[in-house]
């Protein structure tokens, strides 16, 4: 190993970081210019990559969890010949830049995962060494290796106070995901000072009691970092901290305060720490000549290594064809074996979570990539598996389906680290109310397009007795309001199998589908061509006329509920609509929306949760048949008649 070439890499990054940070006047300069050391010899000496290939399989990955460093991550991206050029770190946190104030997935090359949100990077890196071992365990051979490599993130105490991350480390360590390594900076500063007013946790126990291995060292010795890895890698049957004590912002003025983690340095604030580190304090985004030719050298020596798996991969192929055919399958999200949606007659009468169950294991038999589970509800969620696969854990690293635990938060966020290495396709479920638990991960799934699958089972007040806590009346809104989120409530078994088949027709955004507890019965369609209109967001399932008194627009179990009131109300002539994706609906051209609600007189909404979002379909708000307020506890059905919110009520409503 090359020290002097390395340090010269890690003044090189502070030298970028804080200029960068300087001309942007925003950023966060304390993690660059005190973490420097890590990214030096991580990209130079540990990481297996090919910034040449940068989206090469086999390659290590590497999550900045503490996503407000990101001039550290672009610095290195940069040095060690990613595309990311010396005009783009000068753009720094500009509109169009590929350098964005945190790193963002699909807008920098080279960066694995959208972060910032602190704790997040950790729990999608947890994703992602899960998905190394399930791959691993479908495709290496005696013979072959084809998949074999590390995931590696750096956390600041930040990330380390956060939910998530005890969330997510309390899993990694329970499945022993020995190649997981977590690098962590401890500077002991975050943005109102010392962590010691609000974070005096014993790290280092708290890992050794969720099962890690924990190891110490500087940041400052780049050759005891790199001894550290190894350490780490002779032993995967664990992951492994690595505690790296730092000073923050080190070489400013101010180093080693809560004043150097989120602002530029200023003009004579850089100059002093330039001359404080040895770089020329006149030069603006000074790159030491050691740090280019370093990596140019290297460059020789990382396709070499791509080069070699090339050929193991071509031999594996060539000995295997039919695993090789599911690789392909697998990275490519081809079908794997026989596709065929369940399939069920007017009249049939079942919860939409049963439903779902149905198509979940159909869309398994059909895509072995398909893997996932629930946060502890396995069986309310109806998400289990009947392969022979089985559990995914220590010992069976091709199960498909994952115990999360009660873990919302990072059940979502290990799916988008999933769905980020590759491969696979992730699935997660819990009650529909509780993705309050989830949400930011969602957020960021969505910011990222990732199509991760949610599960929402229990989707209004007929959970019934376990009463307003457990009764999602605001959440439909609330998931409907994230751009680039798809949320869809079927109204009957059908319509579910649908649901199911838009989901993994998604590539670039996450899918949330709310399924009943209570029974509801399969209707006849007027569209018959309705598997292909709904796709629209909407369709008609009870005619009418062209010129309808009233549109009934339901979404889910209302959409029964509203053709059981039609039925109480003679002299009109009543359309019902299943408005299945209600913001799909509304990108449609105004042509589609008119002929789905037709000239009606009057348009009435039905749905289980709050009117917001639906006002503009009625001309008086009495024609919002929906629930602006709470719950009850008690049987579903006695709630729904202490709310008026039963066919009966709607018909009132219908007559008025």
């Amino acid at each position: 190993m090359d020290t002097k070439a390395i340090e010269a890499v890690a003044l090189s990054i502070r030298s970028l970081s804080m200029d960068a940070i300087q001309k942007a006047n925003s950023g966060h300069p304390g993690l660059p210019l005190g973490a420097a050391e890590v990214a030096a010899v991580l990209y130079g000496e540990l990481l297996k990559h090919n910034p040449a290939d940068s989206k090469w399989v086999d390659r290590d990955r590497f999550v900045l969890s503490a996503g407000h460093g990101s001039m550290l991550l672009y610095s290195i991206l940069h040095l060690s010949g990613y595309k990311v050029s010396l005009d783009d770190i000068k753009s720094f946190r500009q509109i169009g830049s590929k350098c964005p104030g945190h790193p963002e997935y699909g807008e920098t090359d080279g960066v694995e995962c959208t972060s910032g949100p602190l704790g997040q990077g950790i729990a999608a890196a947890v994703g992602m060494a899960i998905a190394e071992t399930m791959l691993a365990a479908r495709f290496n051979t005696p013979k072959h290796t084809i998949v074999d490599h590390y995931t590696y993130t750096l956390v600041g105490e930040g990330c380390l106070e956060e939910g998530v991350s005890s969330e997510a480390s309390s899993l990694a360590g329970n499945l022993g995901l020995g190649k997981l390594i977590v690098f962590y900076d401890e500077n002991k500063i975050s943005i109102d000072g010392n962590t010691d007013i609000t974070f005096t946790d014993d790290i280092e126990n708290r890992y050794l009691s969720y099962g890690w291995k924990v190891l110490r060292g500087s940041m400052y010795n780049v050759g005891e970092i790199a001894d550290l890895v190894e350490i780490a890698k002779r032993d995967t049957s664990k992951p492994t901290l690595i505690i790296l004590k730092s000073v923050i912002g080190k070489g400013a003025p101010k180093q080693g305060t809560a004043d150097v983690h989120g602002a530029p340095l200023g003009e004579e604030g850089c100059k002093s720490a330039k001359t404080a580190l040895g770089i020329p304090s006149d030069e603006q985004f000074w790159v030491a000549p050691e740090a280019y030719k370093y990596f140019e050298e290297k460059r020789t020596e990382w396709a070499k290594v791509e080069e070699n798996w090339n050929k193991t991969f071509a031999e594996w192929a060539k000995e295997n064809p039919e695993l090789a055919k599911k690789w392909d399958a697998y990275w490519n999200h081809k079908a794997t074996g026989e596709c065929e949606s369940p399939s069920y007659k007017v009249g049939d009468k079942l919860a939409t979570r049963d439903a779902s169950g149905k198509s979940l294991n159909c869309m398994a038999k059909c895509y072995e990539w398909l893997v996932g589970g629930s946060a502890d509800l396995q069986g309310p969620n109806k998400t289990k598996v009947a392969d022979d696969d089985g559990v995914y854990s220590k010992t069976n690293r091709k199960g498909r389906t994952i115990e999360y635990g009660i873990r919302e938060f990072a059940m979502s966020q290990v799916m988008s680290g999933i769905n980020l290495h590759g491969g696979l396709r992730a699935f997660g479920a819990t009650f529909l109310v509780f993705s309050d638990y989830l949400r930011p991960s969602l957020r960021v799934a969505a910011l990222s397009k990732l199509p991760n699958i949610y599960i929402f089972t229990h989707d209004s007040i007929y959970v019934g007795e376990d009463g307003p806590t457990h009764q999602p009346v605001e959440t439909n809104a609330a998931l409907r309001c994230i751009p680039n989120v798809q949320f869809l409530r079927p109204g009957d078994a059908e319509e579910s199998a649908v649901a199911w088949e838009m989901a993994l027709e998604s590539t670039n955004h996450p899918v949330c589908m709310a399924f009943t507890r209570q029974a509801i019965t399969v209707y006849e369609k007027a569209d018959k061509d309705w598997k292909n209109t709904v796709r629209k967001g909407a369709y008609i399932v009870q005619e009418g006329t062209k010129n309808p008194d009233i549109t009934i627009l339901a979404t889910g179990s209302e959409v029964e509920m509203s053709l059981n009131a039609a039925k109480l109300v003679s002299g009109k002539n009543i359309r019902v609509v299943s408005v299945m994706d209600k913001t799909l609906f509304e990108k449609q051209d105004e042509s589609f929306q008119k002929e789905i609600i037709g000239n009606a007189k009057r348009v009435v909404v039905a749905e289980a949760g709050v009117s917001f979002g639906w006002e503009k379909y009625v001309s008086s708000k009495k024609d919002l048949f929906t629930i602006d307020r709470f719950g009850e506890s008690g049987p579903a059905a006695k709630v729904a008649e202490d709310l008026k919110f039963t066919y009966a009520d709607l018909a009132k409503v219908l007559k008025g």
